[in-house]
């Protein structure tokens, strides 16, 4: 099973919850472990009537987002988005790192909104669910493509990820900074190699992603570092060089999350503690739940990205001491919403 599965975050699959009942492979003499015959990652087009998100969450920093892929590759064992690969009737777990759905039509269904009389021009977020940058994206380019009718319209968009292929856009994203309409969030969550390799496997590795925000910023794309989720016992210790690396290679801010294991996540992620570290699971999950009043899931809004308690006061402590050393100063350039072209590209005929 570890040879097989080897690369993916979540060895499991949790029951998805709409479904009524559930088909599932068992080993032919009734061993109670599911029965895989394959790691392949397998990809399922969907063709939406609308590409754009409007977010109603008062503690997501933006209003409308653009997800051109759900499900997602990196296999992050943390990821709270798995839970929404239920919706489309797969599991939260291996399916949500192996069963990809893509939307090959977005930038023309994004160009459709920019041509239209009623849009005016607003932050859009690509990603926010799953990664805009996963590895499909090297072969189907629709990141890149949507990145090209932002540059055509000239409409503000920003952008959350954890993989090196964004460095493949440059082109595209130093267009956009020259005019203040970007801004890259580059997830950054340990600084260990053998931490990262087991909680976000397919993920570049961190010396990468420290590379990635120099040469971004060397470009004059405006990037920010996103540190986390913090998890005690595993990254909380980081926090201030993973601040100090990343100011150092030109981050000009910096914000973090805690984990919070919601729905099926927790099974997920408590499989994954008992394979990795048996030895630490009892101290963590006691402190992980400690940050959400004694459990380890939270939905209030408001409270969920940062947690309430003594864990939580000390990791946001650790936070602000680390931003107010490391980014004092310093801070995102206005975006510029003036610049937006009704119709497009101007001509001359």
């Amino acid at each position: 099973m570890d040879d097989l599965l080897s690369g993916r975050g979540s060895r499991i699959n949790p029951e998805n919850r709409f479904n009524a009942q559930t088909i599932t492979f068992r080993h032919i003499e009734g061993i109670d472990e599911p029965y895989f015959t394959s790691n392949k990652t397998s990809y399922y087009v969907e063709s939406p009537k609308e590409i754009i998100s409007k977010n109603n969450s008062p503690d997501i920093p933006f209003d409308y987002s653009i997800n051109p892929y759900q499900g997602c590759e990196h296999g992050c064992a943390y990821c709270y988005a798995r839970p929404s690969h239920e919706y489309w009737g797969f599991s939260s777990g291996l399916d949500f790192e192996s069963k990809i759905i893509i939307k090959p039509d977005a930038p023309g269904l994004l160009r459709k909104v920019f041509l239209s009389r009623s849009w005016k021009p607003s932050l859009i977020t690509l990603s926010g669910n799953t990664d805009c940058y996963q590895p499909v994206e090297r072969k189907l380019k629709i990141t890149r493509n949507l990145l090209k009718v932002f540059a055509e319209f000239r409409n503000p968009v920003s952008i959350i990820s954890k993989n090196a292929l964004i460095l493949r856009d440059l082109d595209i994203l130093s267009d956009l900074a020259a005019d203040n309409l970007v801004r890259v969030f580059f997830s950054l969550t340990t600084l260990n190699e053998e931490l990262r390799q087991k909680l976000e496997p397919r993920t570049a590795a961190a010396a990468k992603k420290l590379a990635v925000i120099g040469k971004l910023s060397q470009k004059g794309v405006p990037v920010g570092v996103m540190a986390g989720p913090i998890i005690p016992g595993l990254n909380l210790q980081e926090i201030p060089e993973i601040l100090r690396r990343s100011s150092e290679q030109g981050a000009i801010t910096a914000g973090y999350s805690i984990i919070r294991l919601n729905g099926s996540i927790s099974r997920i992620f408590e499989e994954w503690m008992q394979r990795n570290y048996p030895d630490r699971f009892r101290k963590i999950w006691s402190q992980i739940s400690a940050l959400h009043h004694g459990k380890v899931s939270d939905s209030v809004w408001g409270r969920r990205m940062k947690g309430e308690g003594n864990y939580a006061e000390t990791i946001r402590f650790i936070f602000n001491r680390s931003k107010q050393k490391y980014f004092k100063d310093r801070d995102w350039p206005p975006l510029d919403f003036t610049k937006f072209r009704q119709g497009g590209n101007y001509n001359l005929f």
